[in-house]
């Protein structure tokens, strides 16, 4: 049975690391935001922008060491590695705007429901991308 456990966690690792840190960036997002907001009491927008910063940090670095084991600190391949997972964080966080934006105030549908269907198609988008194309192994 242990065995077979192993052999599960090493077939799924990437998945289940990008699982596992996925819940802790959403979670640091979340005390981040809470903390400037209600503790520091910065405005909403500016509390959300620097906690979006502050997890999206946390996401490259343990998505390059953990997940997808891009151990290079040479300085060209940690910019070009931060660029575009920069890059496509924004992109996907602007995908998750639009859904929402049009799911919630033009369609009137349940916010709850659409958030949910909006953060599944953001992690798996930035799963795949960060895979193919901003940790990849070439």
């Amino acid at each position: 049975m242990f065995a077979k456990i192993i052999d599960i966690f090493k077939k799924y690792n990437s998945l289940i690391l990008y699982a596992v840190f996925g819940v802790g960036t959403t979670a640091i997002n979340i005390v981040a935001y809470y903390l400037l907001f209600n503790v520091l009491e910065i405005k909403n927008v500016p509390s959300n922008i620097i906690a979006w910063i502050i997890s999206v940090l946390f996401a490259f670095i343990t998505n390059k060491l953990f997940v997808f084991k891009s151990k290079s600190m040479a300085l060209k391949t940690v910019f070009k590695e931060s660029a575009s997972f920069f890059t496509c964080r924004l992109l996907t966080g602007v995908l998750d705007v639009a859904i929402m934006y049009f799911a919630v105030d033009i369609f009137s549908q349940n916010s709850t429901v659409w958030k949910v269907v909006t953060n599944i198609i953001v992690i798996i988008l930035n799963y795949i991308v960060s895979k193919l194309f901003v940790f990849n192994k070439k």
